[in-house]
């Protein structure tokens, strides 16, 4: 109403004063006001829907929105070039503004996908985000991991500092395990932020401590028979030169000595041949039915030295498995080797096999005295053992798991021990079937 009447005020002040000055009379003056009143209207009208729809047009722009067809087309003419100039920004910003939801979803998804911890905090050492892997990592304990006087200091220092920092910490939770702290600091104003990434490295370093561990193993194995040899052939050629019973007690003792070393030397070289090939599967198939028994057979004696009974039970319709038959009896002979040398004597050694998921397993159990929960996670390792002087003594050599599960790892099985204190053990090898394999299957 308001700019109606600025409109048409100027037009009305020159008809009044036209009819003051007796130039025109009061009829057409009072008709040409009425048309001007019209006009004024008209045009405040068609002003104000323009103001508005070039506001609806900054408005969208603020809100980063798509414009509507009609919101860009003003009434009047002068207004036009206007309206297109907004439409132009507004389409520009709301492509912008599609590019940066979509960068920000990329960004969103790499962080998300990352294999490594990743937290980001601020000054106060508050965590503000996270990612996948360090929610599935340390879960509710990421405020205890963050209180690690180690990881506290790098942290300290990469804000005092600016720059990056690195550092090697043991987090005891939730269990315990290395990693590896990458801190950066983001020094943009008006705050900052800290990025730390948190990589595990327990199983690097279990590698490292099993490498140190297999070559100081490995030597004091092999020095141990030589220093004997050494000192027996000594005395053959000193004080025994003439003495035949010492002779042939040295010669026995000597002989058994070199036997170790020969045991060690075999093992070593037969897992070094496994490992060489572990990244193979093999292709062929074996009847377990078969196999076993042939197995068996071969212990014998030494099943009858300690007296021991072996009960053989296969399952019908055992399915044959995909395997290497030579792998295979190695592993098999490993275990029922085991059993005969840590089982009971006039004891029993139960051999089953029996088809299981989309494959076939077969178990050693002995009735010995069981192995303590705290070593099953290691026996599998090189050189491990529960009782180190009683392995030595019955000619042990620290071996034989390791080779058991490089062996299962190359034919993609699975190997499960089951102990009890008292109660014996039981070795358990999960092979696929043969026909699995033609079928795609999965254990």
């Amino acid at each position: 109403m308001w700019l109606a009447l600025c409109l048409g005020l100027p037009p009305v002040v020159v008809l009044l004063a036209l009819v003051l000055t007796q130039s025109l009379s009061i009829g057409p003056a009072l008709a040409a006001a009425a048309v001007i009143a019209l006009f004024a209207g008209i045009a405040a009208w068609l002003l104000l829907a323009d103001l508005d729809r070039l506001a609806a047009i900054l408005d969208r722009m603020g809100a980063g929105a798509a414009l509507r067809p009609r919101e860009s087309q003003p009434l009047l003419p002068f207004f036009r070039p206007l309206a297109a100039q907004l439409a132009h920004f507004a389409r520009r910003g709301a492509a912008e503004a599609a590019r940066l939801a979509e960068r920000r979803g990329i960004d969103e998804t790499i962080v998300e996908r990352l294999p490594d911890a990743l937290l980001i905090l601020d000054t106060k050492q508050t965590v503000i985000r996270t990612n996948t892997a360090a929610r599935a990592a340390f879960g509710a304990e990421i405020p205890a991991v963050l209180r690690h006087p180690e990881l506290r200091g790098a942290i300290g220092r990469a804000l005092a500092s600016g720059t990056a920092e690195t550092v090697d910490v043991t987090i005891p939770v939730p269990t315990e395990r290395t990693v590896r702290a990458s801190i950066l600091s983001l020094n943009h104003a008006p705050s900052s932020h800290i990025v730390l990434v948190l990589s595990d490295r327990t199983r690097e370093h279990a590698i490292e401590r099993m490498r140190a561990d297999f070559v100081a193993n490995a030597s004091h194995e092999l020095r141990t028979p030589l220093a004997s040899l050494i000192g027996f052939i000594e005395t053959l050629r000193g004080p025994a030169s003439d003495d035949p019973p010492a002779q042939r007690r040295f010669l026995g003792i000597m002989a058994s000595e070199a036997a170790r070393m020969q045991r060690l030397i075999d093992d070593l070289l037969s897992l070094s041949r496994i490992e060489l090939v572990e990244h193979q599967p093999p292709t062929g198939a074996v009847d377990l039915a078969v196999l076993l028994p042939r197995i068996t057979a071969g212990f014998e004696p030494r099943l009858a030295e300690r007296h021991i009974q072996l009960s053989l039970r296969l399952a019908p319709n055992l399915p044959q498995v995909i395997a290497d038959a030579d792998q295979i009896t190695q592993v098999v002979q490993n275990l029922l080797d085991n059993a005969v040398k840590y089982g009971r004597e006039k004891g029993t050694i139960r051999l089953t096999a029996e088809a299981h998921g989309a494959g076939a397993s077969f178990a050693v159990t002995d009735d010995g005295p069981g192995i303590p929960r705290q070593h099953l996670p290691r026996l599998t390792e090189r050189f491990y053992r529960v009782d180190k002087g009683r392995s030595r003594a019955i000619g042990g050599t620290g071996l034989g798991l390791a080779i058991v599960k490089h062996i299962v790892n190359r034919h993609r099985g699975q190997l499960t021990i089951e102990s009890t204190e008292g109660n014996g053990s039981t070795f358990r090898v999960w092979l696929p079937a043969a026909a699995a394999k033609a079928r795609g299957s999965a254990p």
